[in-house]
């Protein structure tokens, strides 16, 4: 199982930019309908981002949410209350962004890697407490 960051996400889908071989790889083999995930905050994440201008989707971002879950087989990972929690106390130092606290705290519910290209995180999984991969390699 993989869970993908937003901009991974939005990347693996519009193929807007390319993933790294390793990270190629890593979704290659996750590849039953369960194995990649996104937060349930990527959507709002993504929403934002069309709102400020930062990505155009070409299509109304509901529609292109739903219709890039419904065709790339990846699932939707609710917030429940253990990741919200854990996402208000994650230890060690990150950074306050709520979308990825909660994108970090459902990466370490799932026992998974998180599929990044965010340095941010990428720094705090160095510190041990989340696995991650840089979706650039």
């Amino acid at each position: 199982m993989i869970l993908l960051d937003t901009n991974v996400f939005v990347w693996l889908v519009s193929g807007e930019r390319p993933l790294g071989p390793r990270s190629n790889a890593a979704i290659q083999q996750a590849n039953d309908v369960t194995a990649l995930r996104i937060s349930a905050i990527s959507p709002w994440e993504i929403s934002m981002l069309v709102e400020k201008g930062r990505i155009s989707l070409g299509m109304d971002t509901l529609v292109w949410v739903e219709t890039a879950l419904m065709h790339a087989a990846i699932s939707l990972e609710p917030v429940n209350p253990v990741i919200a929690v854990d996402a208000g106390q994650l230890p060690g130092k990150i950074h306050g962004d709520p979308a990825d606290r909660i994108i970090i705290a459902t990466a370490r519910f799932l026992n998974c890697p998180l599929l990044t290209t965010d340095r941010k995180i990428l720094a705090y999984a160095r510190q041990g407490k989340v696995e991650a991969l840089d979706a650039r390699l």
